[in-house]
């Protein structure tokens, strides 16, 4: 673990043997010179530049959230389960069955044309409230939100957000998939960072990044904040639920019936929650980063075409009991649909049943770190309990 001294708190980073570049030090120093740090900032080895602040950064704050630390994708997270399903009841192609799942789960900016029938539809209440709060939220959109958040619960979402089938080292089937809060999640976020920035404008508080405006506890806006953030989270994790049905119900079209093996883990990555750490009450605010309390489970993937790992926490308290969310950025998206070929993207996704095109190649395994590297550096806040390898991927 490196120490890095910043201006108001100190930095404990988690990169040893991977790339911590200085655009993302740059970043971290500057959430590191905030007044309302707690104790000190924990930096995931999946490290990166992101908005505001680094994506596999864990803010403890006091009294006070950062809208653009949280991000757009507020909830964004993991899913997975095991199956009774082993290697040998799969076909020899498995183009069917992700042609089938691409069919039943709109991905990119897709959405159903009905409710879907998996939608928990208890994970839209409480958003008429919300939405009756904050009228700018409405303006310039053309569909009610409230029926767009019906419409995208059970739907996929574009970039890094993937749906796959897995083989453990034991040949058992898993299922895992990564979504968030779709673009109701991403139009409350946008809406809180601006909000927080004309406070920043009216209170004159100079800051070193304005995507690091913050809304002060106490204030009707971070109370407002804190009730939105809360809602989008429990919609993403339903979300993900919802699809896990949607892919099952494929699996049992094509494979017959079959059973899950133990409860599914369902994990945020970028969220804010109360939290005890260093005996104080704190805001947590994990951003491309999950929870690993000691015995917790949480999921760690690779890439297309790199393994995933499910782990268990330590509970180690220097990182906020976290841990990384993926492998992490090693290329932007621009610089990696520049570099990274076709050819290049089919042979590193080889075996793997998933979209070989152009469309992709910012998802392609060389624009991320190495995975085991990536595991390496945090083996003292977490332990594996099974390693993965995809057999299909389905990337919006």
């Amino acid at each position: 673990m490196e120490v890095i001294s910043g201006n108001n708190a100190l930095i404990k980073a988690w990169t040893d043997g991977v790339a911590f570049d200085e655009n993302a030090r740059g970043q971290v120093l500057n959430v590191a010179s905030l007044p309302f740090i707690h104790k000190h900032i924990a930096v995931m080895p999946d490290v990166h530049w992101g908005r505001g602040a680094t994506v596999g950064s864990v803010i403890p704050t006091k009294k006070a959230i950062i809208p653009a630390a949280v991000g757009v994708d507020i909830g964004c997270g993991m899913v997975a389960c095991q199956t009774s399903l082993t290697a040998s009841d799969l076909p020899d192609s498995l183009r069917d069955i992700r042609s089938n799942i691409e069919r039943d789960i709109p991905v990119g900016a897709g959405q159903h044309k009905d409710i879907c029938e998996h939608a928990d539809m208890a994970a839209l209440d409480g958003l008429a409230p919300i939405l009756a709060k904050h009228s700018d939220l409405q303006m310039r959109r053309k569909d009610p939100l409230a029926i767009k958040a019906g419409l995208q619960s059970g739907t996929l979402g574009g970039g890094n957000h993937f749906i796959e089938v897995c083989l453990d080292t034991n040949d058992s089937v898993w299922v895992m998939l990564h979504s968030g809060s779709r673009g109701i999640g991403n139009i409350i976020g946008s809406y809180f960072i601006e909000v927080a920035k004309e406070d920043m404008r009216v209170h004159h508080i100079n800051l070193p990044d304005q995507d690091l405006s913050y809304l002060s506890e106490g204030t009707e806006h971070f109370d407002n904040y804190v009730e939105a953030v809360g809602w989008a989270q429990n919609y993403a994790r339903k979300n993900r639920d919802t699809m896990m049905k949607l892919v099952m119900a494929v699996l049992h079209r094509h494979l017959g019936e079959f059973s899950v093996v133990n409860e599914a883990i369902n994990c945020h990555h970028n969220y804010v929650q109360k939290e005890n750490h260093f005996g104080e009450n704190v805001w947590l605010t994990r951003k491309g980063a999950v929870s690993a309390r000691a015995g917790e489970l949480g999921i760690i993937p690779g890439s297309m075409g790199a393994r995933s790992f499910i782990v268990r926490g330590k509970g180690n308290e220097q990182s906020f009991n976290s841990c990384s969310h993926g492998a992490g950025r090693v290329m932007s998206r621009g610089k990696a649909k520049a570099a990274i070929t076709i050819e290049q993207h089919r042979l590193a996704t080889e075996g793997v049943e998933c979209r070989k095109d152009s469309g992709v190649l910012d998802e392609s395994p060389a624009a991320y770190k190495d995975i085991d590297s990536v595991m390496a550096a945090q083996s003292d806040l977490v332990e594996i309990v099974a390693t993965l390898k995809q057999i299909l991927c389905v990337k919006g």
